[in-house]
């Protein structure tokens, strides 16, 4: 069985000092392979410039029977519970899914239903989203932060989405996502390093 969660960065490409931003990505798309998931590569790929990064994956859509037929915390099979902790203990969480229907997917949801109601209090939280037009980029404010102040979590003030025509197939193109990504994360990106807690690892 493939992990559900996976190590997407483990390199120190930034000098200097101080410990790694433990980065988690909650991803709601059920493809292996998406545009919501090649918007947070280019998240990714830029948050590397700026500091030291240890990046995680968490796909709810490959969580299992372990988590689908789960309608408390306690009925989680114990890999489940692994990917909740992921998620409390990151430093910085990046929501990323698709829009159906004016929203998240209910596989997405149902991830953070089984997340403790106090975990995700004052953390930092970026919102991405992606899908079919501009007119489902409502979501990022109707539907994600609105989840994220119930848990009382910090969500990074600009919110990033995409639309399907920003890609060509996968892979990000459009230079104004790339410039409002870079703006998302340098709003933040002192107090990312004033909450890094991953210990470094030494250069290969």
């Amino acid at each position: 069985m493939t992990s559900s969660a996976t190590v997407v960065d483990g390199e120190r490409e930034t000098p200097g000092t101080g410990a790694a931003l433990r980065v988690v990505v909650v991803n709601g798309s059920p493809s292996r392979q998406s545009k919501t998931m090649g918007l947070v590569d280019v998240v990714l790929a830029t948050l590397r410039t700026m500091l030291p990064v240890e990046a995680s994956q968490v796909d709810v859509y490959r969580l299992g029977p372990g988590f689908t037929g789960a309608a408390e915390r306690d009925e989680v099979t114990p890999e489940v519970e692994d990917m909740l902790r992921l998620v409390e203990n990151a430093d910085l969480l990046i929501a990323a899914t698709p829009v159906y229907r004016g929203s998240y997917p209910g596989m997405f949801k149902h991830f953070f239903d089984l997340v403790d109601q106090y975990a995700l209090a004052n953390k930092l939280v970026l919102l991405a989203a992606t899908g079919g037009g501009d007119h489902h980029a409502l979501v990022l404010e109707h539907a994600l932060r609105p989840l994220f102040a119930f848990f009382q979590a910090l969500t990074v003030p600009v919110a990033i989405f995409a639309s399907a025509g920003d890609f060509d197939g996968v892979t990000l193109l459009n230079p104004r996502v790339h410039g409002r990504i870079e703006m998302a994360l340098a709003d933040v990106v002192d107090l990312l390093k004033a909450r890094a807690t991953g210990a470094r690892t030494a250069d290969a």
